[in-house]
């Protein structure tokens, strides 16, 4: 597998491609004007709300513009952030944070633990609309003093102060969406985060403005350009042709070619993986054909012969740098056995069964080919699938109301590497984020939301992974290898979160 550090610079050129206006491109000793092309487009500025605020590909917009409440090194350790300071009293009845003080909004005003608290306090409204109130809503009854402020454990959640550093963890401006409302918030959002909204089209673009009052490191580009630019072909295109100095999830053989030229790049390891969901439903309730497809797919072909080696294949939804990762735990490609449980259902090469794969098509690196060559390893033991193409946000769609296909393909985004946030919402019934229903697993997970003893809650979940695996509810697939191109004027730092973050770019 070919990777870079974790916190290692690349030393690049100082030669530079810029903009003068967004997709014009003009030679230039200094970029003036970063412009990114991204793979997903920006439907919502309220990071805490609705179902984009679940998607871990808009997690670098969100974050240039606002502050989570614990901030995230690039290896994904926490570090401090609005939040300096964290924890539990002894008996674990109530949790404390110090907030920063000196912190200002977009709009000069400043950044008060009250905003804290009432951040806090949205986010565990139950018609509030955000989809990980079930966690919010665990600590209530806030008490501040000066920059301190503390709060009841209605229920224990070990890795509250992980999602802080997660999915919906930011802090908002209570005083000004309270005076402007959410239409007026989405019209004009302002943060606390390295970077002002200058302008937004939707579907098409957003502009960056460095914040002059920003509380942390100040950010080198002054003005950002995030184009966005859905279809991987696309992406290259701009990049190769200077209309873009920074592009990221391209086809790997595309990557190679550009960086041998006149292009760098960097390739780093994240938090994501690659997966196909399996919904109890049609013939995936009969565990012969969920064992066959997993037992079909030989992943180290896939990633070797597709992803150019960028990738680590998995057999468990933890990949080795999450704290539940268990290497014992193993899913063998065995096409043989496949077809012996296949003919045990009545199903074999002669008479398929048959059931629907969705999948995105450029969304991430040889995602449809991927699928594509499954599909092929599939119809040798006996499996004819049907692959339907759709854009990632129908797949949250889906999801939520529990309407995806017998299979779906997705990359799940875990950057807090905490199993509840991988195996916990991909395969807990009652979680809006899975399409497994099934009894028995619920039973096994729901008493480890709650753990308090830290090492059997690693534990428990290990012994969740390897009942998935042995009968088969899920088929992991690999971990992700990002790859990031961009111009010699440019220096890009990855982040494992797979967060592409404009604040960590600095010039060639």
């Amino acid at each position: 597998m070919k990777t870079l550090s974790k916190r290692g610079f690349l030393k690049l050129s100082a030669a530079s491609i810029s903009l003068a206006t967004v997709g014009l491109p003009a030679l230039a000793q200094q970029i003036d004007e970063l412009v990114i092309a991204n793979n997903v487009a920006l439907p919502s500025w309220d990071p805490t709300v609705g179902l984009s605020a679940v998607n871990p590909t808009l997690q670098g917009m969100y974050q240039s513009v606002f502050d989570l409440f614990i901030a995230q090194d690039t290896d994904l350790a926490q570090v401090p952030g609005i939040v300096t300071d964290w924890g539990w009293s002894d008996d674990k009845s109530q949790i404390f944070m110090t907030v920063r003080e000196g912190v200002k909004w977009h709009d000069g005003t400043d950044l008060t633990p009250e905003d804290v608290v009432w951040s806090l306090e949205t986010a565990a409204d139950p018609d509030g609309g955000n989809p990980i109130q079930f966690i919010w809503s665990t600590v209530g009854n806030f008490q501040i003093d000066g920059q301190r402020i503390t709060a009841d454990v209605l229920r224990f959640e070990p890795t509250i102060f992980k999602w802080m550093s997660f999915l919906t963890g930011y802090v908002r401006p209570k005083a000004y969406i309270e005076r402007v409302g959410a239409e007026g918030f989405e019209a004009a959002p302002i943060g606390s985060g390295p970077y002002m909204v200058e302008k937004y089209e939707r579907n098409a673009f957003v502009r960056l403005k460095a914040f002059g009052d920003y509380w942390g490191p100040k950010p080198e580009f002054e003005s950002v350009t995030i184009k966005f630019v859905t279809d991987a072909a696309a992406r290259v295109a701009e990049v190769e042709s200077g209309n873009a100095h920074v592009t990221l999830e391209m086809p790997y053989e595309e990557y190679d070619r550009l960086k041998a030229g006149k292009l760098e790049g960097v390739a780093h390891p994240v938090s994501d993986i690659a997966m196909i969901f399996l919904n109890d439903i049609e013939v995936m309730t009969d565990p012969n054909v969920r064992k066959a497809a997993v037992m079909a797919v030989d992943k180290r072909a896939i990633v070797d012969r597709l992803l150019s080696g960028y990738g680590v294949p998995i057999d468990t939804l933890q990949t080795p740098q999450y704290s539940a990762y268990d290497a014992s735990i193993t899913t063998p490609y065995d096409p043989e056995g496949a077809k012996a449980l296949l003919a045990e259902s009545g199903y074999g090469p002669d008479n398929p069964v048959t059931f629907k794969i969705q999948t995105t098509r450029g969304f991430k690196p040889k995602d449809y080919e991927i699928i594509q060559a499954i599909v092929g390893l599939w119809r040798r033991v006996g499996i004819e699938a049907e692959i339907e193409v759709y854009e990632v946000a129908k797949h949250y769609e889906l999801r939520a109301t529990d309407q995806l296909a017998p299979a779906a393909f997705y990359n799940w985004g875990n950057s807090i590497g905490d199993p509840t946030t991988s195996t916990g919402f991909a395969m807990f019934g009652p979680s809006p984020h899975s399409v497994w229903d099934g009894e028995d697993l619920a039973a096994m997970i729901g008493p480890l939301w709650g753990e308090a003893d830290e090492a059997k809650r690693i534990e428990g979940w290990k012994a969740v992974d390897r009942k998935i695996a042995e009968d088969a509810l899920v088929l992991p697939l690999f971990q992700y290898v990002q790859p990031i191109l961009h111009a010699p004027g440019v220096k890009v730092m990855p982040h494992t979160s797979g967060a592409l973050l404009p604040a960590l770019m600095t010039r060639g």
